[in-house]
């Protein structure tokens, strides 16, 4: 039977033959998956990874990654998100109801405690704010509603590193479900199911990225029932990711564990460079001494990223710490990190903290992502805008 040329165009017979193999696995976009027959129509199932169902379930791209993801926390299974906040909320979405309450560390990231004072409040669900390094405070603070504990190591901003492992454990002794955000452990400086979490959320926008042109977020498992609770959820909300975001991450991946470290290692140098400016008063970096919880850090860590804090000196004003940020040039004023360019941001520590500043928040403070400049350029930016800012 003969047919029109647009016909022909779209129902073309030919199918390229089996058997090319390159080192990065195909990209494949799709809306609607094609089914053989009716039969194979009503027998997929999309929730075990058996069969492709629809676009939004998943695609051999999305599966790979999906696959390495989990291996890369040393989870048994993966869930793609649109944003590392998308995959919090996930999470509470999946696993909270009306009546339920949840924990969450008073230095959490702060779009996650705004989800559960706006959202999840009008939902019914309930939330409370607990002290991450007392984990006496959190057993005493679970009760009989609470069904989650999130947790984040580092703390967001002030970068206290928790004992996550006793954490942890205070929660499963009462029967309460954990969740860990590892964006900064990135599954290479910490590995959350080592101890003893049940689920670690990472946004993938960060570190397994590298480049900061896109968003994603994951959330690993070990066990399987939980998975299918979160995976509902997922399917639920109608979650998914672009097959080209996909690809950006999978071509990443293999130079993550390379990066990660350079990162780590030039973060080290500068952060110890800054810790000496007299302008300083208290360097926050969970891998130095004297940093809160840096005991923590070097029992649960093989790494740091290239992230810290620091504090000025009490004497030195808001205005006279801004102009110190509008002064470097290598540095960019911008939030997230992890990317190949150095970011700078200042923050109010008053405003960061629900219950008020620890007494060891004194002073502005101002955030530091080290991306992959050389060194020695970074510290000579650093150098003359603390000359410009404080003589």
């Amino acid at each position: 039977m003969s047919r029109e040329l647009t016909t022909e165009l779209i129902h073309h017979p030919y199918a390229a033959p089996p058997g090319f193999e390159a080192a990065q696995p195909g990209v494949y976009k799709a809306s609607t998956v094609i089914f053989p027959d009716v039969a194979a129509l009503r027998a997929r199932d999309w929730r075990h990874k058996q069969g492709y169902t629809y676009g939004l379930h998943g695609t051999p791209t999305t599966f790979t990654l999906e696959e390495r993801i989990a291996t890369l926390e040393g989870g048994a299974q993966c869930l793609l998100a649109p944003s590392g906040l998308a995959a919090i909320t996930l999470v509470d979405i999946a696993l909270l109801a009306q009546g339920d309450e949840l924990l969450l560390p008073d230095n959490v990231y702060g779009p996650s405690r705004e989800f559960a004072r706006h959202e999840l409040a009008r939902w019914g669900i309930a939330h409370r704010l607990y002290d991450p390094m007392d984990v006496a405070a959190l057993a005493a603070a679970i009760g009989e509603r609470t069904k989650l504990v999130w947790l984040e190591a580092p703390g967001s901003v002030t970068m206290e590193f928790p004992d996550l492992a006793g954490l942890a454990a205070a929660a499963r002794a009462r029967g309460v479900l954990t969740a860990l955000d590892n964006t900064w452990g990135a599954g290479i400086g910490l590995r959350g199911f080592d101890h003893g979490i049940d689920i670690v959320m990472q946004a993938l926008t960060k570190y397994p990225s590298g480049g900061a042109d896109l968003l994603m977020g994951s959330v690993v498992t070990r066990d399987a029932a939980l998975h299918e609770r979160i995976k509902l959820g997922h399917m639920h909300l109608g979650l998914g990711v672009a097959a080209n975001d996909a690809e950006l991450l999978l071509r990443s991946l293999p130079g993550l564990a390379l990066r990660y470290a350079a990162q780590d290692r030039a973060g080290r140098e500068i952060a110890s460079w800054l810790e000496a400016q007299p302008a300083v008063r208290q360097l926050l970096h969970p891998a130095f001494e004297g940093s809160p919880g840096h005991a923590h850090w070097r029992a649960h860590c093989s790494g740091a990223a290239g992230l810290f804090s620091v504090l000025f000196d009490e004497r030195y004003g808001a205005a006279q710490v801004d102009a110190f940020v509008d002064a470097l040039r290598l540095f960019r004023i911008g939030y997230s990190w992890a990317g190949p360019t150095s970011l700078v941001v200042p923050y109010d520590v008053r405003a960061l903290r629900a219950g008020g500043p620890r007494p060891h928040l004194r002073g502005h403070l101002v955030r530091f992502s080290i991306g992959l400049e050389a060194v020695a350029d970074l510290r000579a930016d650093l150098a003359q805008a603390l000359a410009a800012a404080f003589g």
